[in-house]
């Protein structure tokens, strides 16, 4: 059973009733395996709850802001960077890999602009930067953390809204980015349904084992009757 008619109703139900490691478990029981970013990536405050559909960027170090060369995209200032962020949509997440980790890839007026257009978050595996005007935004970022290095002379968005991989994870246009304080997974498109439809029972029954165990009902007893721990 559905228990959501729309993205925003799902992404409501998320941010209420589950969190990263019970998502994580449920694909780990449907063989996605291999699904969260690697643990660097973490929110900017420890309340920061992450959810919505993801819109890969792909980010590239350059040499310079301004590049004469065979492919004209080098010429222009952060390459599609202001594309992709006026590209955003309700409820998406802008999450973006590519560069090396040695300056930002999000900062407070992209932020500003995404809050505007309805984004969800921001996601990046690297850094980001003006850590105190995102946080009073308080708009859900996830990053190795804040380096006020600029991405102006160093890095541009190449592509956006294609496949992208983080850590060994695909990521897809359109595939759910659920993250909170342990972590940042992806949920495939094509499984949403049955993932977040198993997620919410399995926390209905961890709410069961966890009264079974403050009852003192041993660890052994309790997986035993749940299946779970």
């Amino acid at each position: 059973m559905t228990h959501w008619t729309s993205d925003q109703e799902l992404f409501d139900l998320a941010r209420r009733q589950l969190f990263a490691a019970v998502v994580g478990d449920v694909m780990d029981k449907l063989g996605f395996r291999r699904q969260f970013l690697p643990p660097q990536v973490k929110p900017l405050r420890h309340d920061m709850v992450v959810v919505g559909r993801a819109m890969p960027v792909l980010e590239a170090d350059v040499y310079g802001e301004s590049l004469d060369g065979a492919n004209q995209l080098l010429s222009q200032p952060f390459g599609l960077m202001f594309k992709a962020l006026d590209d955003l949509r309700p409820g998406e997440v802008y999450i973006c890999t590519g560069a090396s980790p040695t300056y930002a890839l999000w900062g407070e007026l992209m932020s500003t602009r995404a809050i505007q257009l309805g984004a969800a978050g921001a996601v990046l595996n690297g850094f980001s930067r003006d850590t105190k005007g995102i946080l009073a935004l308080n708009f859900p970022t996830f990053s190795y953390g804040g380096y006020a290095q600029d991405q102006g002379p160093r890095g541009k968005v190449i592509d956006f809204r294609i496949p992208i991989e983080i850590g060994g994870v695909r990521i897809t246009p359109g595939d759910i980015v659920f993250g909170d304080l342990d972590g940042v997974c992806i949920v495939p498109r094509a499984g949403t349904e049955e993932v977040f439809n198993h997620a919410l029972e399995k926390v209905s029954a961890e709410s069961q084992l966890r009264k079974s165990l403050l009852e003192g009902v041993s660890a052994s007893e309790a997986f035993a009757q749940y299946g779970i721990m």
